[in-house]
């Protein structure tokens, strides 16, 4: 995919009915959100509270319902040293995952477009690289390279650490939370022929450009990291709302699947089938 010219869209998984939901929407890859597995997990926000094997338990149920749509997954700062984000990369690759990204944050992470984040020593960022590169068992497994320094360090160190990381074997980079369009247009300015991913985030601190544009930046891949969520979590608001004033989801009707679209997008029908199939009557 990488390969073939034109923008990849990966909308945002944060379980596995969003997940099944983007696959048959025929969405050709999807994107395993960190922000929304804290939040669909744990109830709670983005800030390092969610463990390696929670995500890759996570992240196989995604790949589970997708076919063999690829998945990008969210793994944070690899979960330690060097050592530790060889392990993760082995075991991101055992759940089926198709590509991972790596941050330089240093531990507890936090959401990108949170403040009050630091980031570890580059040359630490680059070994952890190195090693990711040097887990991969399937030389298709993707390698993505995110730095969050630009809201720590300033716009030219995350440029410098990008670069550092592309160098160590990245094969894609994600410089995160760039907050203005001249930041973007001098990311693409500054790796014309590397593989860029593009965060959409609504109403997070980077601005929401027209897909013709972000295309013709040279972007390969935007993740909607948070979209699916943030659309469930207002129509979830808005139905509650209603049963609080003492109405019924009757008047909410419009805004919901009936029972019978409901069961056919989780596959009943299939295991329907299949319990003809095996069935002794």
């Amino acid at each position: 995919m990488l390969e073939e010219p034109g923008l990849l869209l990966a909308p945002g998984a944060y379980d596995a009915l969003s997940a099944r939901l983007i696959a048959q929407a025929g969405f050709p890859l999807a994107y395993m959100t960190g922000f929304g597995t804290a939040a669909s997990v744990l109830g709670q926000p983005d800030v390092g509270l969610v463990t390696m094997s929670e995500m890759v338990t996570r992240a196989a149920a995604l790949t589970a319902v997708m076919g063999k749509r690829p998945l990008i997954a969210d793994a944070d700062t690899g979960y330690g040293s060097p050592l530790n984000v060889r392990r993760t990369v082995r075991e991101y690759e055992r759940a089926g995952v198709a590509a991972l990204h790596l941050e330089d944050q240093a531990w507890p992470k936090k959401c990108g477009h949170l403040g009050g984040k630091q980031v570890i020593p580059l040359e630490d960022m680059v070994q952890k690289i190195r090693a990711a590169v040097d887990a991969r068992e399937d030389p298709d497994f993707i390698i993505i390279g995110r730095t969050d320094a630009n809201g720590v360090l300033g716009f030219a160190e995350a440029l410098r650490r990008a670069q550092a990381y592309y160098e160590a074997g990245a094969d894609m980079l994600l410089i995160e939370a760039p907050k203005s369009l001249e930041e973007i247009q001098k990311i693409a300015e500054t790796f014309q022929g590397v593989p860029l991913v593009f965060n959409w985030v609504e109403s997070g601190k980077t601005p929401l450009l027209p897909l013709e544009k972000i295309q013709q930046l040279g972007f390969k891949v935007i993740i909607f990291s948070v979209s699916l969520l943030f659309a469930a979590t207002h129509n979830i608001l808005a139905l509650l709302d209603l049963l609080k004033r003492g109405e019924t989801s009757a008047a909410f009707a419009e805004h919901m699947v009936s029972f019978s679209q409901f069961t056919k997008h989780i596959g009943l029908a299939e295991i329907e089938a299949l319990e003809r199939r095996y069935s002794s009557v």
